[in-house]
């Protein structure tokens, strides 16, 4: 399906490693703990990843991927909130002066909704990349995951999560 998306404004981290390794757990745990501090309603986890080699991205080892973790605002916070709740949260031990605020606007992407566990993901890629080569679209930017469902779901009939590539016309490459 094809879907736009303007502006948003999230708590970020940003970090290197596998998915659900210890860098990845431990900036997760920061954005929920100043998110927490904040108290401001949130959206779902998301990540935006990528990797710095030439080869396909399934085909570099985990520990090189690389990713920017979000959990999306509704507005942007009031100046000075952001510094005021890394400072309450910092007793937590979590490493909050990592997350950040930041906006981002992707624009057209292929969106698809994934059901079943991580491991089957490169299956809805395949066919999200089916339909940008039908349509003679290229990638223009991350390849995005919206979490529907916990990390920590091992039931794959309850994993969900929304796979999102921002594209472009490929006849606009310059």
């Amino acid at each position: 399906m094809m879907t736009s998306y303007g502006p948003v404004t999230a708590l970020t981290v940003t970090g290197l490693g596998e998915p659900g390794g210890s860098e990845h757990a431990s900036a997760i745990a920061a954005l929920y703990t100043v998110a927490g501090a904040m108290n401001a309603p949130i959206g779902p986890l998301e990540g935006r990843w990528w990797v710095e080699d030439a080869r396909p991205a399934l085909s570099v080892p985990r520990e090189q991927w690389r990713w920017h973790l979000h959990l999306p605002l509704p507005v942007a916070p009031e100046p000075g909130a952001m510094e005021a709740a890394r400072e309450s949260a910092r007793p937590s031990g979590m490493a909050v002066d990592r997350v950040q605020v930041v906006t981002y606007t992707e624009g057209q992407c292929v969106e698809l909704v994934h059901e079943g566990p991580y491991s089957e993901e490169h299956l809805t890629l395949a066919a999200m990349q089916q339909y940008m080569d039908a349509h003679d679209l290229v990638a223009n930017g991350l390849h995005h995951e919206v979490y529907l469902s916990d990390l920590q779901e091992s039931d794959p009939a309850k994993m969900r999560t929304v796979l999102r590539q921002p594209v472009r016309s490929a006849a606009a490459t310059g």
